[in-house]
C-alpha cells in the first residue's frame, strides 16, 4: 500500500493549481478564447490541458503550503498575472474595432448597429467586420500558438511566488491602456482623412448649390465612397493590427520580465 503524506498531496495539488490558476485567467480574458461564444467550460477544459502539459516543466514555490495565507497571495498573484497577459492582447482586438466604428461615424453607418456576439453589446456593423478580419487573421497567423508560447514563457521568466507583477508593471499595464485610443487613430486615420476630403467636397459643393438637397445626394455618394476606402485599406488595417501585436507581446514580455 503506498503512503502518501500531507505534505506530498499538498506539494502534488500546488504543482498543478498555480499553473492553472494562471493559464485560466489568461484565456478568460485573452481574444479568441475569451470570447462569449465559446463556454466556460471549453477554456476550463482547453486551460487544464495546457496545465497537466506545462506543470511538469514548471517549479512551484516548495515553502508556501496549498492551505495558508502566503497561498492565497500567490493564488491572488498568478491570477493577476494572467489576467494583465489576456487584457493585453485585448485592448488590440478593441482598438482595431473602436477603429471601425470612427470609420463608420465619418461614412454614415453608425446607424447600422447589430448585437456583437463576441461582448454582448451592440457595435456598428464595419467595427464587427474588422473584429472578424483581424481575428481571422490571428488565427491564420497561429496567433493562438503565440499566446500559448506567450505563457509558457511567463513561468520562467516571473516564477511562481509571492512576487507578482509589482508596483511598476501595474504602471506600465495602465500606460499600455493608451494603446486603445492610439491604435484605433492609426487604423482609421487613412480611411478618416479620405472621408474628410469627401465631406469637404459636399461643403463645397452646398455653397455654389444652396438649393441642392445635400442630404440626399451626398449620403449615398459618401457612402458608396466609404465603403470603397474601406476595400482599399483592408490590407492596411491587417498591417497596423500585426504592428499592435508585435507590440502587446513586447509588453507582455515587459510585464513578466519585470519583478519589482
Amino acid at each position: 500500500m503506498v503512503n502518501v503524506s500531507a505534505a506530498q498531496f499538498s506539494l502534488w495539488i500546488s504543482t498543478y493549481f498555480w499553473p492553472f490558476v494562471r493559464i485560466a485567467a489568461c484565456l478568460m480574458l485573452a481574444p479568441v478564447f475569451g470570447s462569449k461564444l465559446i463556454p466556460h467550460r471549453v477554456r476550463l477544459v482547453v486551460a487544464g490541458a495546457l496545465t497537466v502539459l506545462l506543470a511538469p516543466l514548471i517549479a512551484v514555490p516548495a515553502k508556501v503550503e496549498l492551505f495558508s495565507c502566503g497561498s492565497l497571495v500567490v493564488t491572488l498573484q498568478e491570477m493577476l498575472i494572467g489576467a494583465a497577459m489576456g487584457f493585453t492582447l485585448q485592448i488590440i482586438f478593441d482598438a482595431v474595432e473602436m477603429a471601425g466604428q470612427l470609420l463608420a461615424n465619418s461614412m454614415g453607418l453608425s446607424f447600422a448597429m447589430s448585437v456583437d456576439p463576441l461582448h454582448g453589446t451592440s457595435t456598428p456593423v464595419l467595427g464587427q467586420f474588422y473584429t472578424i478580419m483581424v481575428t481571422l487573421t490571428s488565427l491564420a497567423l497561429n496567433g493562438h500558438l503565440l499566446l500559448i508560447e506567450s505563457i509558457t514563457q511567463s513561468f520562467s521568466l516571473l516564477p511562481i511566488g509571492m512576487t507578482g507583477l509589482g508596483h511598476d508593471g501595474l504602471w506600465m499595464l495602465v500606460n499600455f491602456g493608451g494603446t486603445l485610443f492610439s491604435g484605433a487613430l492609426m487604423l482609421a486615420l487613412p480611411g478618416l482623412a479620405a472621408m474628410l476630403i469627401v465631406n469637404f467636397g459636399f461643403g463645397v459643393m452646398s455653397r455654389a448649390a444652396p438649393t441642392m438637397n445635400l442630404f440626399a445626394v451626398g449620403f449615398p455618394a459618401a457612402l458608396a465612397l466609404g465603403l470603397i476606402v474601406i476595400l482599399l485599406g483592408l490590407s492596411s488595417v491587417q498591417n497596423g493590427f500585426m504592428h499592435l501585436v508585435d507590440a502587446a507581446m513586447m509588453m507582455i514580455t515587459s510585464l513578466v520580465s519585470n519583478q519589482g
